[in-house]
């Protein structure tokens, strides 16, 4: 893990560390194997959107491929049962470029995965928020044409 670009590893330690309530990591990777550690901080990291997780690719046994990806840029979205595509695609502390590159690789992306079968427009509004904030409202003809 550390070769391949990770900033802390651990295991007993870096959990002692949680329960500790020292934090300064974003995302987790871990092993299979090392799930029943991660599991007694699971109340700790949970909350916050941490916890590994096999469906993004956290938990896995090439723990290199993992943490390369998440180097990286991998960006993790999830839909709602209505449709709703949320995802993070910036921090407080990015600059303005910065944020407008990663909407447009991640709008370029949703249009790129438009299946064939789908008629009409794929994307019928779009909002940018920070958490618990009032909503952006983007013109949606705009972000039709990034590809």
């Amino acid at each position: 893990a550390k070769a391949a670009g990770a900033d802390i590893v651990g295991s007993d330690d870096l959990v002692e560390q949680i329960k500790a309530g020292n934090i300064n990591f974003d995302i987790v990777v871990a092993a299979p194997d090392c799930m029943g550690l991660v599991g007694q901080v699971g109340r700790i990291l949970g909350p916050k959107g941490m916890m590994p997780n096999p469906k993004t690719g956290t938990v896995t046994a090439d723990i290199a491929k993992a943490v390369s990806n998440v180097k990286g840029g991998q960006v993790n979205f999830r839909v709602d049962k209505k449709g709703n595509i949320h995802a993070g695609i910036g921090k407080v502390s990015f600059d303005t470029d910065k944020i407008e590159e990663n909407i447009k690789a991640f709008v370029g992306a949703i249009n790129r995965a438009k299946p064939s079968t789908a008629k009409g427009r794929y994307i019928k509004n779009a909002a940018l928020s920070l958490t618990m904030s009032p909503a952006i409202k983007f013109e949606t003809q705009e972000l039709l044409d990034i590809r």
